[in-house]
């Protein structure tokens, strides 16, 4: 039996080559992740490399009970309309597995997540995930549901909407109908959330009305602004104010004082013992932390990626006031940018914010982060190429940061 076993895991383990979706087939590119019950695979459809998406893959369930896909299935259909949740595109039965047939769902493709992200971040970076988050959660609470899984890698960023998304919702549950035992990830999980899984190892029935609430995920978040604002992946899950501030009085310096106490702030009244006394989603997004406006280091638009590049170390001062060297500049930057894909527009101001700097707004994301693997390191005139990422919503505005070096 145990050799049986073996021998499913690693059919399963193995990654597939294609999967006929809706009658088309769909090539797999990457797998992006792999759980107990689930992997998740990078797509995309024929010859269309642009067309792609995600598809999260269920172990085939013996007893045939599928648990797992009816789970998240069934939420993500319920919820699905907010921009901050990852949208499901449709479900489908994978045939192409030698034994049992797998169930999946096929999602909107994401890029890098929070665990990708963590270090010391920018209050600009700590305070659009929390938005984003914070806003997905007052939704979802809305709606009866806890997310329960909140961490780290199922909070993703989305290029092409420029911002940040939930996912995997394996765990959730429609509070007081809680049909789950065990709940949340260890150093996210929240006091209550812990009682309740020594409960339920120790064969204790729960009622239904005794179960967690939405104040696990407030919990959660908490943690996770926590490490994103310390950079320090915390081992033990902090029980004390004097553990909190401790943390920020090491990773303070260089910052504003009044907005990393907002924050401090906002991070405390997520990690209260009693659930009832912390924050819901709403009073967090009142916090005073919403309200300042940060620009972003340059680190932030080289990770996160958006439909615009932005090119820096090309343009000399001397070319900009020249009428007939600047046309010429542009018209040899847009031929060389179209290479690497669509280009919508492009942008070289004459003037600070911006002076010099060459923004060039892609069809796509998929397209602007193949121009910026290509770019970056290539020397024009004897300079290197630095490219970075910009938003495309500030771009749009006319609004040009002056970035944080």
């Amino acid at each position: 039996a145990a050799e049986t076993s073996t021998e499913e895991e690693d059919r399963h383990s193995a990654a597939p080559v294609l999967f006929e979706i809706f009658g088309e087939i769909w090539a797999v590119r990457s797998r992006l992740g792999q759980g107990v019950s689930a992997s998740v695979y990078r797509v995309s459809s024929g010859r269309a490399a642009a067309t792609a998406a995600a598809v999260k893959e269920f172990r085939a369930d013996p007893q045939g009970v599928d648990y797992g896909y009816r789970k998240e299935r069934s939420v993500l259909e319920d919820i699905q309309g907010h921009k901050n949740i990852v949208t499901l595109y449709g479900v489908f039965t994978n045939h192409s597995r030698v034994g049992a047939a797998t169930r999946c769902l096929l999602l909107e493709l994401l890029d890098v997540s929070v665990s990708d992200l963590l270090r010391g971040h920018s209050l600009w970076l700590v305070q659009h995930c929390a938005r984003d988050v914070l806003e997905a959660l007052t939704f979802l609470h809305r709606e009866g549901y806890v997310h329960a899984d909140l961490k780290p890698r199922n909070i993703l960023w989305s290029a092409d909407d420029e911002c940040f998304k939930l996912v995997d919702f394996g765990l959730s549950f429609k509070e007081g109908n809680q049909d789950v035992k065990y709940i949340q990830t260890d150093g996210y999980r929240a006091p209550e959330a812990e009682l309740q899984n020594g409960l339920a190892q120790a064969g204790v029935e729960l009622d239904g009305d005794s179960g967690c609430t939405a104040a696990v995920d407030m919990w959660s978040l908490g943690i996770v602004l926590l490490e994103m604002f310390s950079g320090i992946k915390l081992k033990d899950t902090v029980r004390s104010n004097d553990q909190l501030n401790k943390l920020f009085a090491t990773n303070s310096a260089a910052r504003p004082a009044i907005p990393v106490y907002h924050l401090r702030d906002l991070i405390k009244s997520m990690l209260l013992s009693e659930p009832k006394q912390r924050c819901t989603t709403e009073t967090a997004l009142l916090s005073p932390f919403f309200s300042i406006p940060f620009a972003p280091h340059i680190e932030d638009l080289v990770l996160l990626p958006t439909p615009v590049l932005r090119l820096l170390n090309l343009i000399d001062d001397s070319h900009l006031h020249n009428e007939e060297e600047y046309e010429d500049i542009l018209e040899d930057m847009k031929e060389e940018c179209q290479k690497y894909g669509s280009v919508v527009s492009l942008l070289i101001p004459k003037e600070n914010p911006g002076k010099g700097q060459v923004f060039v707004e892609y069809a796509n994301s998929s397209d602007s982060k193949e121009a910026q693997r290509l770019l970056t390191g290539r020397t024009f005139d004897g300079k290197f190429v630095v490219a970075t990422f910009y938003p495309l919503s500030a771009y749009r505005r006319g609004y040009l940061y002056q970035t944080v070096q």
